[in-house]
């Protein structure tokens, strides 16, 4: 096994700024296609329900295959796998920018999920590139622009269907994904590996354990929550993860190493991931939803896709402040601190929205304070399992607390627009004021959750040495 090359102090600038390039594609995509949802149904003559499948297949791809691209990464070489989930990301955005029907949009966008390999696979690249002094403000500021391309995503595809095309957006993600690609060609040498085989058996087991559930969330709003279809695949999609477990633990080249999970400072750390999750991608939708809704009906701030985008700009630079900060409190205060701290900021920031989101004004500044501490939070993560693990296992530990955080995420969303369209009638087509307090308290206490994980997670993480066989 060979030591990777460290960079240099010149070059840890140009390094970050390409790396942030690779995760900005692939998180701006994650909600840049909302705002032209509409449209594209629209010009595609497409039903809601074959529309769905534009942001579930999207979502089922990229769970799946986030930790298999963090795996693939540990075995033959990060910036290798790196360049080509780039590169597979930005031939599916030119296939959806082509698109003459939905289904071959559809299969764009599952491609597209290779793209969840990005994340992960840039935090590893740092792990391996960066000094442990230098580390961590490293993957801060990475990470916050991976959360920052989600409300970032929003402006960007407001603007685009707004005041030019819905196929510019696939057009500007397949050149940021084109343009990072070539860029890692600068980055260092792979080097430090996990050798192995492509373990099959997990893979499958995975992809069914992970696909049953998470289709079920997406349908939820057409199904119900206690209709036996969602109730019966959740509890199938649980069984399979269960025998996936038992599946990894024997396999002599696991997808997933399950000791290295095992470890409470990676367990407590995902956990806190999932409640993370839960509470912040609700917000995502909630706010920009809320901006949208018209003044008339009581509470709506009136403005359309870019005006809502533009709202949320200043927390999305509060994020990427918040997101640099967290490495140097770790380094001061330690990993946990931050992780703690942006989940309380982020439940205030919540809360205070539950309760005063009637004007433009309120909104910007709770959400500044929303995202600063969501920032904060998803900084610190990588921080935290980069050390816990070995280097040579990076990849694996940070796309498995990547697909995590999606699960939350998927979980928080669906019951999020659950609660609104409940409280929807034919008579009044638009939520409730109360539903959107609601929804902005179930979000808080899913971050205070988050807060009262993290104090589980242990100060110290356990040593970075390879395990025994």
């Amino acid at each position: 096994m060979s030591e990777t090359p460290r960079a240099e102090n010149g070059s840890e600038g140009v390094l970050i700024l390409i790396l942030a390039l690779a995760a900005a594609s692939f998180a701006l995509a994650q909600t840049a296609v909302l705002p032209g949802m509409g449209v594209l149904g629209r010009e595609l003559e497409a039903s809601a329900a074959d529309m769905s499948w534009v942001m579930s297949g999207y979502l089922l791809a990229a769970a799946v295959l986030t930790p298999v691209f963090g795996r693939l990464g540990d075995m033959w070489g990060k910036r290798r796998m790196l360049v080509a989930a780039l590169l597979l990301f930005a031939a599916a955005s030119v296939v959806a920018a082509l698109a003459s029907n939905v289904w071959v949009l559809v299969a764009a966008r599952i491609v597209q999920g290779a793209g969840g390999g990005i994340i992960p696979l840039c935090m590893g690249i740092i792990s391996d590139a960066f000094s442990p002094r230098r580390r961590p403000v490293a993957l801060g500021i990475v990470g916050a622009t991976a959360g920052i391309g989600a409300g970032g995503g929003l402006l960007m595809g407001g603007l685009l269907v707004d005041h030019a095309s819905w196929e510019w957006i696939f057009w500007a993600g397949a050149a940021m994904a084109g343009a990072a690609a070539l860029g890692s060609l600068l980055l260092p040498a792979d080097g430090a590996r996990t050798p192995g085989r492509i373990d099959f058996g997990g893979l499958v087991l995975l992809t069914a354990g992970l696909v049953a559930p998470l289709f079920a969330l997406t349908r939820t709003s057409a199904w119900g929550w206690g209709d036996a279809r969602t109730l019966g695949l959740i509890a199938a999609g649980l069984v399979v993860l269960a025998v996936f477990v038992h599946y990894e633990r024997r396999a002599d080249d696991p997808l997933v190493d399950m000791r290295v999970l095992g470890r409470p400072v990676v367990l407590f750390t995902n956990v806190t991931t999932l409640l993370f999750g839960f509470g912040m991608f609700g917000a995502f939708m909630l706010i920009p939803q809320l901006a949208q809704t018209p003044e008339a009906a009581g509470y709506g701030l009136g403005l359309d896709a870019t005006g809502s985008g533009l709202l949320l700009m200043p927390a999305c630079l509060a994020m990427l402040v918040t997101g640099g900060l967290a490495g140097t409190l770790s380094l001061r205060f330690g990993q946990r601190t931050p992780l703690i701290a942006g989940a309380l900021l982020g439940a205030a920031g919540l809360a205070a929205l539950a309760t005063a989101h009637g004007s433009q004004g309120a909104v910007i500044g709770w959400s500044v304070l929303l995202f600063g501490g969501i920032g904060l939070g998803m900084a610190a993560m990588p921080n935290i399992l980069v050390d816990a693990c070995p280097r040579e296992m990076s990849g694996q530990a940070t796309g498995v607390n990547a697909l995590i955080r999606s699960v939350g995420s998927s979980l928080g969303s669906q019951i999020v627009a659950t609660l609104l369209a409940g409280s929807a009638t034919l008579a009044r087509p638009v939520p409730t004021d109360a539903a959107y307090g609601q929804a902005f308290w179930l979000g808080a206490a899913g971050l205070l959750r988050a807060a009262l994980a993290a104090l589980l997670v242990p100060r110290r993480p356990a040593p970075t040495t390879v395990l025994a066989a």
